[in-house]
């Protein structure tokens, strides 16, 4: 790829990343960034918690699994040399009842089978100690995970590439690619240029762009909202760390916790709705087109069917502070309704398969000289150093 012209297609944390990859690999490569917004990391790398996940959760060897911990390596060498925050303040799962327990304990050993330095279980008494304020029969408690800004690694990522020679275009939509001989011609109402490669990172659009390509149809991306709250300024004091409910199996999402932030903030949430519009960051955002498609896909129907009773405790949760903060409560008992106010909420870009099945793991695929990233999930921004190489190796071989 000696002197090649490449295009990264999003400014989100994994174009970043990918971006600069290419540039570590052979700095005579000519990178473009392509990103519509007018600034990078304004969806979901800006719309985060923060955390760096440790990789409690994940099976072990899994893409997830593997890229997480080497992922958490290179993450944290670059904050470091970046002077940019990187705070272990620890996590811990609530257990609330005899259940969660026994699947606390099953977590336990994916995590050391993970390789997760310090995982331990604790007993209520111990729970208090880390979490004075919170309420469990039994907790788990990973002290390596951490709080970052995610936001600012990705300018600092973009900021690499220009010093780099790269080239970072932002306000631009692309909206059609040509293959013309040994190039890819990309247009965003104009011809933009022609390139060796294009790598879609697109997030939340990465499905509309993959099939512009030439890609298969699926997985198609379902945006589904995560609704926060903030603690106020002064019962932050209420969590040390980070407050996780155990996860169930049963749900497709994890459920409201509590999130420390490198602001000082607490985050509550989120919770998890379907948005109405692929970027529907409000209630009134409705994009009809994409509704009605949406409704008329089996596959989603499918899932709506087996999730309905999901789908309306959050829709509870979402339109109901109260119910909002009782899911909370469960495991922080002072916390009132009064303690709470608003914060920016987020949207999942949540791949699906033909069947209304939710893809789990990281999914890269290939259209001739374009390289899609079909799904980046949770924990991507924590791994995206780590799936950057990985993506690359797609993108040369």
């Amino acid at each position: 790829m000696v002197g090649k012209r490449v295009a990264v297609i999003g400014a989100g944390i994994i174009g970043a990343a990918v971006a600069r990859e290419l540039l570590l690999r052979d700095p005579a490569t000519r990178v473009t960034v392509i990103e519509k917004e007018a600034e990078p990391a304004l969806h979901q790398t800006g719309r985060n918690s923060g955390v760096v996940h440790a990789g409690l959760y994940y099976l072990p060897g899994s893409a997830k699994a593997r890229l997480v911990r080497s992922g958490i390596a290179l993450l944290r060498a670059f904050c470091d040399d970046h002077g940019l925050p990187y705070q272990e303040v620890g996590k811990v799962l609530v257990a609330l009842t005899d259940q969660d327990r026994e699947r606390m304990a099953a977590i336990f050993e994916r995590a050391r089978a993970n390789g997760v330095p310090g995982v331990r279980l604790v007993d209520a008494d111990g729970l208090r100690e880390l979490e004075p304020h919170a309420a469990g029969i039994a907790g788990l408690h990973s002290p390596s995970t951490a709080i970052t800004d995610y936001g600012a690694i990705t300018r600092a990522l973009l900021g690499d590439v220009t010093d780099a020679g790269g080239e970072l275009r932002t306000g631009v939509a692309v909206t059609a690619f040509t293959e013309a001989g040994d190039e890819v011609r990309v247009f965003g109402g104009e011809e933009l240029g022609g390139y060796h490669r294009v790598i879609n990172c697109a997030g939340l659009q990465a499905d509309r762009l993959a099939r512009l390509a030439g890609d298969q149809e699926y997985p198609v991306i379902v945006p589904f909202r995560g609704e926060f709250a903030a603690l106020r300024a002064d019962r932050a004091g209420l969590v040390n760390g980070l407050i996780y409910p155990v996860p169930d199996p049963r749900y497709p999402f994890l459920g409201v916790h509590l999130t420390r932030r490198v602001d000082g903030r607490v985050l509550v949430g989120p919770n998890a709705v379907l948005a109405l519009a692929r970027e529907g960051y409000r209630r009134r955002d409705v994009a009809g087109d994409q509704l009605l498609a949406l409704l008329r896909w089996a596959g989603f129907r499918r899932f709506a069917r087996r999730n309905w009773a999901t789908g309306i405790r959050e829709l509870a949760g979402s339109s109901s502070r109260r119910l909002f903060a009782r899911a909370a409560r469960r495991y922080l008992p002072e916390l009132r309704v009064r303690d709470l106010e608003p914060a920016p909420p987020g949207i999942r870009a949540q791949a699906m398969d033909a069947d209304g099945s939710l893809v789990d793991d990281f999914r890269i695929s290939r259209a001739g000289r374009v390289v899609c990233v079909r799904n980046a999930p949770s924990p991507a921004a924590t791994a995206s150093l780590a799936i950057a190489r990985e993506i690359v190796d797609v993108a040369l071989g």
